[in-house]
């Protein structure tokens, strides 16, 4: 038997095995050495912008360590005085076009711009800051986006567009004016941005971040008249200690409820309490599909990205998401309802705060269906590290807190709720409650799914509970939901139950935690979800006595109650773009001018859709027709089977190659 030959190369004069690493990056890095980069995630395509990551290959000259293939025989030097020399430009270059307000900068800390400059020794800027200043956008509820801290590195870009399949963001223009925008250079909040935050979670400099709502929160606590309630999030406590420099997978919920305390915050209630809510809703649901034969598959509800997703690339599927609202959104409506009378007070005079580890969460709490007469159920989310600064900025020194527990009623949860925080914990959440009740032995203390744990982005398995088989499946990142979303919408899915969430690993890597630089972290955020599960007295959500004594004293008694519907559950809507240009169609009739719409598919050739926008406007101009129309772009999902281009005049689709029919068909609607 031939012995596989043994592949090496040298770095630095070690020797070092070649083990089917794709670059020489992470050849050199499992050395030991960290190559300084911007632009390499090792989860995301090989881009090489940054041209940090340099290093002298014997023969060959001055390589990017992350573009180039390891080789056999290869000799590599890491640090000379010219690749230090060529560091120190490129990150004096790259700070020449950044807005260096770093002490009011939210990444100030955790900025890896500003760590590589102080690491590579760059203490001046030979050269010229740029003076014009672009506008910051705020119009998102979710994220800013300050496009003078942006350096190109594409992070952003290719998050949204390989991993979460959306491309909301992208590069624009060329050469000196070349920036990264939404299409159009429009606002984050006008185009198919579903809110999850992965570009923040991946931008290097702060350039996008998740919308700042720490003042809001200070002015309530500091309001006497009104009681601040705060819910904390399953995933929350389980990267909190990053942010003040502690290990990955610490369980910092205690010192968290303590901090809480001291900084003014009135009542400190745990999340898992409405986690198991949501499972008594959620799968009482399910179980009455099983038993009606449908309607299959049945989505869960709980990620706010991935509804948002789905409404804007798959209205159809609104019959088969779950009608329940998030555990965040449950709480807020829970507490509106109970506390005022518990306390007295009125409803307006109740302060709910969740502290989340997703961007998406704000967004989802401004909306209108969780408002009641203006006044919304949760009414300020703060991210993780935003609560960590807040916590910074009162002096607490966090890490020497003893700990102190939720209040209660409502700070009660089970093991159930606490894995809502990963990939795969819904599902297992629900499947603890529906098997054991099809069995009829509930609770079922001991039951665990370990076939839908895990960070891979797809897993399925089959369940048997009672006579019944039950199909399940659970994906993370929205570029992986896409597929099953599509099967489900064709009528082909062979799936009961699917759980999706928009972030990788699930929430406790949502775009409001600590900043994740590797899997390892991951990792231990992960498997500290299950040990504190393994460690929680009850674990299946149908345990939580003091849920029981909620629903009968404000829900209604049971599950899917009267009152327990209006309250925990909720519609959905079609956010699809090309029913928003008809909305615009119509709209133009009332008008008495006619709507045309441009589709623009992100990813497909969006230069086409800028061209043919520009011929429509020069046209209307030229025939004096511009009083006379409504020229809009529509975001069309790819889901909707529309071209790039194509052009909606009047209600009507016409092909966007054929220009000349696009005009006849603005001038035959314009004489009716």
């Amino acid at each position: 038997m031939t012995t596989p030959e043994v592949k090496t190369l040298t770095v630095n004069g070690v020797q070092v095995e070649i083990q089917g690493e794709r670059n020489l990056l992470e050849v050199i890095r499992k050395t030991g050495i960290e190559l300084p980069t911007f632009c390499y995630h090792s989860e995301l395509s090989v881009y090489g912008a940054c041209r940090l990551c340099l290093v002298e290959v014997e023969k060959r000259g001055i390589m990017a360590a992350c573009s180039t293939p390891p080789e056999n025989g290869m000799v590599i030097r890491t640090d000379t005085k010219q690749l230090r020399e060529i560091r120190k430009i490129n990150i004096e270059l790259l700070l020449a076009n950044h807005n260096r307000e770093c002490p009011s900068c939210v990444r100030s800390s955790s900025c890896t711009l500003q760590t590589l400059a102080r690491r590579l020794g760059v203490d001046t800027i030979r050269y010229k800051q740029r003076q014009e200043l672009e506008p910051i956008d705020k119009s998102s509820p979710s994220l800013e986006r300050d496009p003078n801290k942006c350096v190109l590195c594409g992070d952003c870009v290719r998050v949204c567009t390989e991993v979460q399949g959306i491309g909301a963001i992208g590069f624009s223009f060329r050469g000196s004016k070349a920036k990264v925008a939404p299409a159009f250079d429009k606002n984050l909040a006008e185009v198919e941005c579903v809110n999850c935050g992965q570009c923040a979670a991946v931008c290097p400099t702060g350039a996008i971040i998740p919308h700042q709502n720490r003042e809001d929160v200070w002015n309530a606590i500091h309001d006497p008249s009104k009681i601040v309630v705060a819910q904390v999030a399953p995933a929350v406590r389980f990267a909190l200690a990053e942010f003040f420099n502690q290990e990955a997978g610490q369980n910092a919920a205690g010192k968290l409820v303590a901090a809480l305390k001291k900084m003014g915050f009135d009542y400190v209630y745990d999340t898992t309490f409405t986690a198991d809510m949501t499972i008594w809703e959620e799968a009482e649901e399910f179980l009455r599909r099983v038993k009606a034969g449908g309607p299959f598959p049945m989505f869960t509800s709980c990620c706010p990205g991935w509804v948002k997703y789905a409404e804007i690339n798959f209205p159809s599927l609104g019959k088969n998401l779950s009608s329940c609202r998030s555990p965040q959104q449950m709480f807020g409506a829970t507490m509106k309802e109970a506390l005022p009378d518990m306390l007295g007070k009125k409803r307006e005079d109740i302060v709910v705060v969740s502290i989340m580890p997703c961007t998406a969460k704000k967004y989802e709490a401004g909306l209108d269906k969780f408002k009641v007469n203006g006044n919304p159920d949760v009414d300020f989310v703060l991210t993780t590290t935003e609560i960590g600064r807040m916590i910074d900025s009162f002096g607490i020194k966090f890490n020497e807190l003893e700990q102190e527990a939720f209040d209660m009623p409502f700070g009660f949860g089970t093991g159930a709720g606490v894995i809502f925080g990963t990939s795969g914990g819904v599902m297992e959440a629900a499947l603890r409650y529906a098997v054991g009740k099809i069995e009829g032995k509930v609770p079922m203390h001991g039951l665990e799914f370990h076939a839908v744990r895990g960070s891979q982005r797809f897993k399925e398995t089959s369940i048997k509970a009672g006579d019944a088989e039950l199909k399940i499946a659970v994906v993370n990142t929205l570029g992986a939901a896409k597929e099953l979303a599509q099967q489900a919408a064709d009528g082909k899915s062979p799936y009961h139950f699917i759980e999706v969430m928009a972030c990788p690993g699930g929430c406790v890597c949502g775009g409001g935690q600590p900043i994740l630089n590797d899997r390892v972290k991951r990792a231990r955020r992960m498997e500290a979800v299950y040990k504190c599960d393994k460690n929680m007295q009850f674990k299946n959500s149908l345990e939580n006595h003091m849920l029981k004594d909620c629903y009968e004293k404000y829900l209604g008694g049971q599950p899917n109650s009267e009152k327990a519907h209006h309250l925990l559950h909720t519609k959905y809507e079609n956010l699809n773009g090309i029913f928003d240009a008809i909305e615009v169609v119509e709209a133009g009739k009332n008008s008495k001018k006619i709507a045309v719409s441009v589709c623009v598919t992100p990813g497909k050739d969006e230069k086409k859709s800028a061209e043919m926008l520009s011929q429509i406007l020069d046209y209307a101009d030229q025939k004096g027709l511009a009083d006379k129309l409504v020229v809009e772009t529509a975001f069309a999902p790819s889901c909707t089977k529309r071209q790039a281009g194509e052009v909606l005049v009047g209600g009507r689709f016409y092909d966007g190659t054929d220009l000349d029919a696009v005009k006849q068909g603005i001038e035959e609607a314009v004489a009716k």
